[in-house]
């Protein structure tokens, strides 16, 4: 069973409901797995709360 944890700022419901259907569907064409085994996990993390280059996201 693939279990998937996608980590990102926030987005709407719509734009994650088409992501974890098409992470699902990769995992279904690369690994020829049912879709019903993979689980995809969103996990949304505000601009202060992380950074990249020594800056929070939050200060860009």
């Amino acid at each position: 069973m693939p279990v998937v944890t996608i980590q990102q700022g926030p987005r709407t419901v719509e734009q994650k409901r088409e992501l974890v259907k098409k992470v699902t569907d990769a995992f279904v064409e690369a690994l020829e797995v049912p879709a019903e085994s993979v689980i995809v996990f969103v996990q949304e993390h505000q601009p202060e709360n992380w950074g990249a280059a020594g800056t929070l996201t939050a200060d860009k």
